[in-house]
């Protein structure tokens, strides 16, 4: 039966999902805070200017971030509507990192040492008493700038240093607060599950995410460039991790997604970060997997009814289709290059096509917004060689000018598989 929702973002993060729950036949509304992205999935989903005149008219309510969205779902949540999003407490598993990983310590979770700063002269004076690699991490609003986020090569920390030095002279007025953690080596690797308010909803989604921007993890890092996955049973990551936050989460009623990044060795598990709420393009790759109409699944997470949800069989390989400046921030080289530049199909077909900063005037897709984040174009296969044919495959019908993918998104799979199968993080537990 067609629901009410109202999709509520900071900057138009869940087009896509509101887009694809509007042409499923429910009566969607949808609001964007940001002045900048104001306009993005217009022509795609009904927008409206506020969105707390529409809580009673809604079915079910969707926050989409952290930042604050946390409160804002919490606050609707007790007014007794079926809400989609965080709390308090899970937007600060996410937005600062010490305390996320505190929180993982506190439940009986193996962190990797990292010390927190507020200045980076105290930095640089740690590295060069206690040399080391290290993984530069900003908290707060500043972790949103990807690009700030360094992982150092080399053993004595030299590295670190120069970027610490570079940070303090250009950034010091954006990056408050900051993490320092030592670089551990392994495979990188993501468990995350969504959570209806009372427990884990199954299956869990295991994925591995290609955040550089150029093949072969080159350049300057992204948000995400694509991402490989597939759906399991819990496995031994997935216990280690956050099973152990069940009954957290539980005491919060927290309702929505949410993944822990994690570096494994055959030493162990470490996690390096929450992400708790919808990831991007995650969700977009997500949805072409799961079973069943998008909306009834966002009511079912949101109601607690629904606890296990069928999902197709194999792998999903997602990736980024993406204009200049991405992912600098260069107005001028946005306005010259990418905003209004229209979206070409070659041919009239739009499976695995999934919107990001995109909106739709008199038939034409538009780019719109101001990052350069366009498409993600997905790909579905028993193998992860046939996912990323069919992917590539759909990219080759768009026609955008100047943009740019990663032409390997899923590649690590085959070394990865071998190494975390002899470890036996993948054996359903």
């Amino acid at each position: 039966m067609p629901a009410k929702f109202l999709f509520v973002s900071y900057d138009g993060l869940i087009s896509d999902i509101a887009w694809r729950v509007t042409a499923e036949g429910n009566d969607v509304r949808y609001f964007i805070s940001n002045p900048v992205e104001k306009d993005i999935g217009d022509g795609f989903v009904p927008k409206v200017d506020e969105w707390e005149p529409h809580v009673d008219w809604a079915d079910v309510v969707v926050f989409d971030d952290v930042l604050g969205h946390g409160e804002m779902a919490d606050r609707v949540r007790k007014q007794g509507k079926a809400v989609v999003g965080g709390t308090p407490y899970t937007d600060r598993l996410e937005d600062d990192r010490t305390f996320g990983q505190e929180e993982l310590k506190k439940h009986g979770v193996a962190i990797i040492p990292f010390q927190e700063f507020s200045d980076f002269d105290s930095a640089i004076a740690y590295v060069e008493a206690h040399p080391a690699a290290y993984v530069i991490k900003p908290s707060g609003e500043a972790q949103n700038i990807k690009r700030l986020l360094f992982v150092g090569q080399e053993d004595d920390g030299k590295d670190v240093i120069h970027v610490l030095r570079s940070y303090k002279a250009v950034y010091a007025d954006t990056v408050k607060i900051f993490q320092l953690q030592r670089r551990m080596r392994g495979v990188e690797m993501a468990v995350g599950a969504f959570f209806n308010g009372h427990e884990f909803m199954m299956p869990i989604n295991v994925n591995f995410e290609h955040k550089p921007l150029f093949p072969g993890n080159i350049g300057p890092a992204t948000g995400e460039m694509g991402t490989c996955m597939y759906w399991s049973g819990p496995n031994k990551v997935f216990a280690a991790t956050l099973a152990k936050l069940e009954k957290k989460l539980r005491d919060e009623r927290y309702v929505g997604y949410i993944d822990v990044n994690c570096i494994v060795n055959g030493q162990g598990i470490y996690p390096l970060e929450f992400t708790a709420r919808f990831g991007y393009p995650t969700i977009c790759i997500q949805s072409d997997g799961i079973a069943m109409p998008m909306g009834e699944f966002l009511r079912g997470m949101a109601e607690g009814s629904l606890t296990n949800f069928k999902t197709k069989k194999g792998f999903q390989i997602g990736l980024r289709v993406v204009v200049p400046p991405f992912p600098f921030h260069d107005p001028k080289t946005f306005e010259a290059n990418s905003k209004d530049r229209v979206i070409i199909f070659r041919k009239p077909n739009f499976e695995g096509i999934h919107i990001e900063d995109v909106r739709l005037v008199n038939g034409e897709w538009l780019i719109t917004g101001h990052t350069g984040v366009a498409l993600v174009v997905t790909g579905m296969g028993i193998s992860v060689k046939q996912a990323q044919q069919q992917a590539y495959q759909r990219v080759k019908n768009i026609l955008i000018p100047n943009m740019y993918y990663r032409t390997d998104i899923g590649d690590r799979w085959f070394e990865d598989h071998d190494k975390l199968h002899s470890w036996g993080y993948l054996r359903e537990s």
